[in-house]
């Protein structure tokens, strides 16, 4: 049976970002954990390597102490009882240099840092050391175990803690172990009665410090790793996030949008059947008011009553137009058209109001009468309306500039319409696109909804920008489209 595909997300919709912020805080415990765990697994693994550094050390002197302990008795024990008729006394120079001279060729090349010998009672009688002989050291815990026949050892780092921090200071670390000195007889080696202590000291500090360089790369290689396999995650999330944020953005524009659509198509219908109705009873009063006009014209000349009748109709007829315009935009007529010369045609249809005003009309085209798919008509409509609410902004005159140039990357075509009149205030900005909302006492508030109708019907984006007291500045942005995919 074939899986199902998981449709639907673990956590509920608009807690994708919060869910990415708390993975984003887990991702630096996480690391942390990891860290603080693998640098305890590193002390682990170089204290483990230590201890068995350690017990090679001990297994070496152990045969060195062997060693020892036979050269000695063969070379000078067994020597010396037999010249001396058993009286065997170390503190003679004679017998001290001839003990000092076996002992040195036995441990020659082996890299031991001094050895101590003590009789049968404790006593220290031949140190490879400057150190005061004829000391009773008996209560030291390693000559005493090992006059007792047993090895004992006096190792570094007795912990975890002891071991890593004397590794990690620098400081001087030694192994001393106490053997027993055995006689040899027919019991074999190492069974024979015990007649002194030998005790060996040798400095590991190198094998130490060997270790704890090798303990230092695992720990900066761990981190190393870990650090990228950490920025590696914290990018990848912060990426997701980021994302998600948009999509986030995007789907609560789409929403606002698909209700505003929807409204405006509730609205557009209700619109346009108020228009129709309207319109035919409109239709009867002008047409009579016309008739009644040219009759009191024959007896009434200057009774003006029926041209008011008219000119109120036809006001009426051209906000009727615009309900219109605006519930059922248009789908435009693509072709090649030169965006420069449908501005100078609007603006030369707004001339006369532009001379009234004493408006000062600049124009900044950059175009270079590269053609544009549009519908030249539908522009003309948008561009008229941009230009009158200009024109009303500047009651007292001003400046009006008007400039074209490429789009984005080059392709389709940027307009701006910018004026020096009063400004709009930023809270009504994000209104001025809600159909019948105006600013103006006699306005529809209709003309901008049917400019960006006209300009997203091109697929492209008008942005306005104002300040009170600073003037307006409107952009269009119209892509480059294709002739057989206009619509």
């Amino acid at each position: 049976m074939k899986q199902e595909k998981i449709k639907t997300s673990w956590w509920a919709p608009g807690q994708d970002v919060e869910t990415f912020r708390l993975a984003k805080f887990f991702s630096l415990t996480s690391f942390v954990v990891i860290l603080v765990s693998t640098a305890i697994l590193t002390l682990l693994l170089a204290h483990r390597a230590q201890q068995v550094s350690l017990k090679k050390s001990e297994e070496y002197l152990k045969l060195l102490a062997a060693n020892l302990n036979h050269q000695v008795f063969q070379q000078f024990l067994v020597p010396i009882a037999i010249e001396k008729q058993g009286r065997i006394t170390i503190a003679d120079p004679e017998q001290y240099q001839r003990l000092d001279a076996v002992v040195k060729n036995t441990i020659h090349g082996f890299h031991v840092e001094n050895l101590a010998i003590y009789d049968q009672v404790g006593v220290l009688s031949y140190s490879t050391s400057k150190v005061s002989l004829g000391k009773d050291c008996f209560e030291v815990p390693g000559v005493r175990q090992s006059l007792f026949g047993e090895t004992y050892f006096d190792t570094p780092g007795k912990n975890l803690l002891m071991s890593s921090w004397a590794t990690w200071s620098g400081k001087v670390q030694r192994l001393t172990g106490y053997f027993p000195f055995r006689l040899e007889g027919k019991e074999g080696p190492g069974l024979g009665p015990v007649v002194g202590v030998f005790e060996i000291t040798q400095n590991i500090t190198a094998d130490m410090a060997e270790i704890t360089r090798f303990q230092a790369i695992i720990l900066l290689i761990s981190v190393l790793v870990m650090g990228l396999l950490f920025v590696t995650l914290r990018q990848i999330v912060k990426q997701a996030e980021v994302i998600i944020e948009r999509r986030q953005k995007e789907q609560l524009a789409l929403e606002a949008q698909l209700n505003q659509t929807e409204r405006l198509a509730a609205l557009g219908e209700m619109t346009a059947g108020v228009a129709h109705e309207i319109r035919n009873p409109l239709g009867i009063i002008s047409s009579t008011a016309e008739l009644l006009r040219q009759r009191l014209d024959k007896y009434e000349p200057q009774n003006r009553l029926a041209q008011i009748i008219v000119e109120e109709a036809n006001r009426l007829n051209e906000k009727v137009t615009e309900f219109l315009d605006f519930a059922r935009p248009r789908v435009p007529n693509l072709q090649y058209c030169d965006l420069e010369k449908v501005l100078d045609r609007s603006l030369e249809f707004m001339e006369p109001e532009i001379q009234r005003l004493n408006i000062n009309v600049q124009r900044h085209y950059r175009q270079n009468g590269q053609p544009q798919v549009a519908d030249p008509d539908l522009l003309h409509q948008a561009f008229l309306n941009i230009l009158l609410n200009a024109l009303q902004a500047m009651p007292n005159g001003g400046r009006l500039e008007v400039s074209t140039s490429p789009g984005v990357n080059g392709e389709g075509a940027r307009v701006i319409i910018k004026d020096t009149g009063e400004g709009v205030d930023p809270e009504k900005i994000k209104k001025i696109f809600n159909p019948f909302f105006t600013t103006k006492e006699k306005g529809s508030g209709l003309g901008l909804p049917i400019v960006k109708s006209i300009i997203e019907s091109h697929r492209g984006g008008i942005r306005i920008e104002s300040q009170p007291g600073e003037g307006t500045v409107v952009t269009l942005e119209l892509p480059s489209l294709p002739m057989e995919n206009g619509r």
